[in-house]
């Protein structure tokens, strides 16, 4: 029995996945069917075979068929559903409620194959998941330096790297610079053990984590050998001119003003840059204000300079992190 009031009317519609393993969609043991009744108490939804029966309220029923729609299109484009991807499509779906418009999505998580990045060397499809993903990858497009400001696990840095990877294989530059600020978050990096490069390496390991994803190992450690990528520290930038390279500074809430300026000018001719980082997550010491907080005033007004936000509905990782971020934020805000 749908728990919902008789004063409601009902619609039925049927779904049928057609030239795809219904296990793709519905999830094995139909645990993303579960994940959808959960998600909509008042609609019921039933699957047999490769038919997919939704009863319920019309803005849930058409809620719930846009989201099936997308994840069809997904999986015919990737090959499967990731919790990941069922969870950002329930995400946008609430926002939307939650901004008392419609219930359907506000525009397609994948509208077409220009939503593809690119393609890791399995052959999987790397897509801009989220509004601020997409925002991302349209502001680089147009601007040669992109900030990209948001809390942990919108994808800023995985996308920012894809479009890189892209860029290289399409030749529109001829090196990849990943850098970090080497910041001593609790640790003394003199007291820690082996060379400089093994003790900076934990603080770069996110951006080899992304790289291993979308390169295959053999032709990554080729190309890192060769300096076509280079992954360091932020200080080794200095002194240095970055031409024909697509360049990203990774958790520059970390950058002083000095670090952000000196970072910015060793951009050089036909470059590009993105800028990433959480500005609440700063592991500066309080007597230092982060470079990526001023840079906001500082380069607001100028052309070919674009800032993108993120928020915590472009949370792609554990549902738990978008609700960490927003527990955080109320206790702050208190």
């Amino acid at each position: 029995m749908i728990p919902i009031e008789t004063s409601q009317q009902l619609i039925e519609k049927t779904i049928f996945i057609k030239d795809l393993d219904p296990v793709v969609i519905l999830g094995f043991g139909d645990e993303h069917l579960n994940q959808l009744d959960r998600a909509f108490p008042s609609t019921k939804i039933t699957a047999r075979g490769n038919r997919v029966k939704i009863l319920g309220p019309q803005e849930e029923v058409g809620a719930i068929e846009d989201i099936l729609s997308e994840m069809i299109s997904i999986a015919r484009q990737t090959g499967n559903i990731k919790p990941a991807d069922l969870s950002t499509l329930l995400a946008l779906a609430n926002k939307t409620e939650s901004d008392s418009r419609s219930s359907s999505l506000p525009k397609p998580f994948i509208e077409d194959k220009g939503d593809v990045i690119i393609h890791t060397h399995t052959g999987e499809a790397i897509t801009a998941k989220t509004p601020g993903q997409r925002n991302i990858v349209k502001a680089s497009e147009t601007n040669d330096i992109l900030f990209a400001i948001g809390p942990a696990g919108t994808g800023k840095t995985y996308t920012s790297v894809a479009l890189a990877v892209k860029a290289l294989k399409e030749r529109k530059v001829k090196k990849i610079i990943l850098a970090r600020p080497a910041v001593e978050a609790g640790e003394n990096l003199g007291f820690l053990p082996g060379d400089l490069k093994e003790k900076v390496d934990p603080y770069l390991r996110p951006l080899y984590d992304a790289l291993e994803e979308m390169i295959e190992f053999d032709k990554l450690e080729f190309q890192l050998a060769k300096n076509t990528i280079e992954i360091a520290p932020l200080a080794y930038m200095r002194g240095r001119t970055l031409n024909n390279a697509f360049v990203i500074l990774d958790e520059a809430q970390n950058a002083t003003n000095t670090q952000m300026k000196m970072f910015l000018t060793r951009i050089g001719f036909n470059s590009r840059a993105i800028i990433t980082g959480d500005i609440t997550q700063t592991d500066l010491p309080k007597r230092q204000e982060s470079g990526l907080i001023s840079i906001q005033k500082i380069l607001k007004d100028i052309d070919g300079i674009s800032f993108v936000y993120l928020d915590q509905q472009d949370v792609v990782r554990h549902k738990l992190v978008r609700d960490i971020i927003d527990a955080y934020e109320k206790f702050e805000n208190k």
